[in-house]
């Protein structure tokens, strides 16, 4: 993802697959700025634990941005436990509404196992067709690998891991340092 101020940056792949009763958020690692890898083992998905149900959070996008966004998204599964899709509306319209909100740079795909969705600063809440969703710089060549595998007999992890193997072939800002964390369905 792009971003105005900093012209060149780039990075991240980040993607879920739902399937066989668990739900798993992959991404890899890689940071660029123009033609330079930065960094090539950035964490973008993280597991929070609001009211002791395992929420996994991937993110594309500002970090800074990204982990203010996580922070209001905590604060909202506290409020309302266990009412994940409530927590991400919520957090949506704040996001839209609230002047400094509006100007942070991110997406994010979240999980509790149960409902997968993808949280934008345009207001949406996506529930993604086909159990797959994506984002990122390399979100579309891995959803449309991870569609593609959804085909097969493969398990969620393993239908994450080869589409993120395959889109880290095509972009070249997604590399093969990965980070995958599993949701089992409530």
């Amino acid at each position: 993802m792009a971003d105005d101020k900093f012209p060149g940056w780039h990075g991240t792949t980040i993607l879920g697959v739902r399937r066989g009763g668990e739900v798993v958020i992959a991404g890899d690692g890689q940071v660029s700025l123009g033609q330079t890898v930065i960094k090539g083992s950035a964490r973008k998905v993280r597991k929070l634990s609001p009211g002791g149900r395992d929420v996994v959070v991937g993110f594309a996008g500002s970090t800074a941005d990204a982990f203010t966004l996580l922070e209001r998204l905590e604060r909202k599964l506290e409020a309302a436990p266990g009412q994940l899709l409530r927590a991400c509306v919520d957090l949506a319209k704040d996001w839209r509404m609230d002047k400094y909100l509006r100007n942070l740079e991110a997406m994010l795909i979240v999980t509790d196992g149960d409902g997968l969705y993808v949280i934008t600063g345009a207001g949406d809440v996506l529930e993604p067709e086909h159990d797959v969703a994506a984002i990122g710089s390399g979100g579309n060549f891995a959803l449309a690998a991870a569609r593609g595998l959804m085909e097969t007999d493969l398990s969620a992890e393993d239908v994450a891991r080869r589409a993120m193997a395959i889109a880290a072939s095509i972009c070249v800002y997604t590399n093969g340092n990965l980070t995958v964390e599993r949701v089992p369905a409530p």
